[in-house]
């Protein structure tokens, strides 16, 4: 009996270690990202009231549970967002850019301005995106900041690291879209 258990337990160690789930979404617990590897630091989702908004994770090349260190991470990085539920694209351009903006300076936000409305405007083109919708934000350092949507680039890659960071911020920085989402990219919640 005892060597049927420690198989079992194997056997679910095993199984957790290949990927995060949340909310019925997988997410693999390393991918390859241009020409480097980057591992799963945590995964959540995003709630609105009662509405599971979308399932995340947050790919980084080494595992980092304070959010500085995060967004400091020298090398290629990737935000993978499950959509839960349909929502529009300009609903989603409109929570991007309230969460830049919570994070942000007028200042900081004037350096930030033709990069989010390039970004935002590639956004639109998508009008709605249902249930199931995969969008990868991606920093890729030989590119700039990259949006794919359902596998297809969406608009030209949009350089300057701060650029990226300021899309991190939306869920790392100090007014995060939601502590307990933070928390969990950060690796600190099961």
């Amino acid at each position: 009996m005892k060597k049927l258990t420690l198989i079992v337990f194997a056997l679910f160690s095993l199984n957790n270690a290949y990927a995060l789930e949340v909310a019925g979404v997988k997410f693999d617990d390393q991918t390859r990202l241009g020409q480097s590897d980057v591992v799963a630091n945590g995964a959540g989702m995003r709630k609105m009231a009662f509405f599971k908004v979308y399932a995340m994770a947050l790919y980084l090349p080494e595992k980092h549970g304070d959010a500085e260190a995060a967004l400091s991470a020298r090398g290629s990085k990737r935000v993978s967002i499950s959509l839960l539920r349909d929502v529009t694209a300009q609903q989603f351009v409109d929570g991007l850019q309230e969460g830049i903006a919570d994070n942000h300076s007028e200042a900081e936000m004037a350096t930030l301005k033709d990069r989010i409305k390039s970004f935002s405007e590639a956004m639109l083109t998508l009008g709605e995106a249902k249930t199931g919708t995969l969008i990868f934000i991606d920093w890729l350092p030989d590119s700039g900041t990259r949006l794919t949507v359902n596998g297809q680039v969406v608009g030209k890659d949009i350089v300057g690291e701060d650029f990226f960071k300021a899309i991190l911020k939306i869920w790392l920085g100090s007014k995060p879209v939601q502590g307990d989402l933070k928390q969990a990219l950060l690796g600190k919640l099961s």
